[in-house]
């Protein structure tokens, strides 16, 4: 099926194509690469050149979907129409809030399982990030496999930024939006570095840390992104000088931050189902009748309502300690009461 907007064509290529590989095309030889619907010519160049690296991107389209839906699970729109690629309902397809997460974690997501790949070895052309030039602290010392950030960010850029630089694809201002929250997933991914240490010493004295650099888990940078997202800001492509540029829509008197996410239409409350504003609708959703936040009752049903049901949960219980060293558990069952929207 050949790409119908520019959207489709950038998320079909992460989500539709990659994440349905494996099961039907083998990623084995050069000529494969060409048989990837959705991918514009410098991504399939990129899988010619490195093969290896397509296994990390087929990872990592599967690791945005699952993201996307923890991140959103207590919100109206809990990002469902993921996974309806190529069929994406127009909360995706337009220039909204919700697809400007999706690009920034898209991004983010790609670069960090390139780097992690680094450093687990499943890349022949990058190993271990570089030895930090500042001292570790007293105490400490650099050691271990750090996460190859600069080779993630390096190569994911390649791959999750060329459809936005195919002259045929979309508005420009599109391509800016897509091109400006593809980075700012980027810049959460660096923001993300942090030192990470094991002990060692006698006794588990922790005498010395052996520290590196490694990388959020990516749960962590969806957080981040979806704060962003909340406060993210509309933008119009507007002159300024002698180019266009997007600049903030109510407050047009200063550039957009490169930390902001930023999109070009409104998106709906998504309470009711509409499909054609890319609304699900929040009916038969579950929801949290003792929340104060965006899965309670409340909020999540749009004030329609709810209907109780109740739930049988089977869980571990009465576990002992047996020296040394297991533990045992029984299985007890309890009833719980839920809650879904009307």
């Amino acid at each position: 099926m050949p790409c119908l907007s520019f959207h489709h064509c950038y998320l079909l290529a992460v989500h539709r194509a990659l994440s349905k590989t494996p099961a039907a095309l083998a990623l084995n030889q050069t000529q494969h690469c060409k048989q990837l619907e959705g991918l514009v010519s410098a991504q399939v160049q990129l899988c010619r050149s490195n093969l290896e690296l397509m296994h990390t991107i087929v990872h990592a389209a599967r690791e945005v979907m699952k993201a996307c839906r923890r991140a959103f699970s207590d919100m109206r729109w809990n990002c469902s129409s993921i996974e309806l690629a190529p069929n994406y309902l127009l909360d995706l397809e337009r220039g909204t809030r919700e697809s400007a997460f999706v690009y920034a974690l898209s991004a983010a997501t790609i670069s960090h399982a390139i780097a992690r790949a680094c450093t687990s070895g499943d890349l022949p052309g990058c190993s271990c990030g570089p030895v930090p030039g500042e001292p570790p602290g007293p105490g400490n010392r650099w050691g271990g496999c750090a996460d190859n950030l600069s080779y993630g960010l390096l190569m994911g850029a390649k791959f999750s930024d060329a459809p936005m630089k195919v002259k045929k694809t979309g508005s420009q201002a599109n391509k800016l939006m897509r091109l400006h929250n593809s980075e700012v997933g980027r810049q959460a991914l660096r923001a993300s570095l942090e030192m990470k240490c094991k002990c060692h010493g006698v006794s588990g004295s922790c005498s010395i840390r052996t520290c590196w650099k490694g990388l959020q888990e990516l749960r962590d940078v969806a957080t981040d992104l979806k704060t962003r997202y909340l406060s993210a800001t509309k933008v119009v492509h507007r002159p300024m000088g002698t180019r266009k540029h997007l600049v903030p829509k109510d407050l047009d008197i200063r550039p957009v931050k490169d930390s902001e996410l930023v999109y070009l239409q409104s998106s709906p409350d998504f309470c009711m189902k509409n499909e054609k504003v890319g609304s699900h609708g929040t009916q038969d959703r579950q929801c949290n009748k003792t929340s104060h936040g965006s899965d309670s009752c409340d909020l999540m049903c749009c004030g329609r309502g709810y209907n109780p049901y109740t739930d049988r949960v089977v869980e571990r219980c009465h576990c002992k300690y047996h020296w040394c060293c297991y533990v045992t558990c029984r299985r007890c069952e309890r009833t719980v009461e839920r809650y879904v929207c009307k």
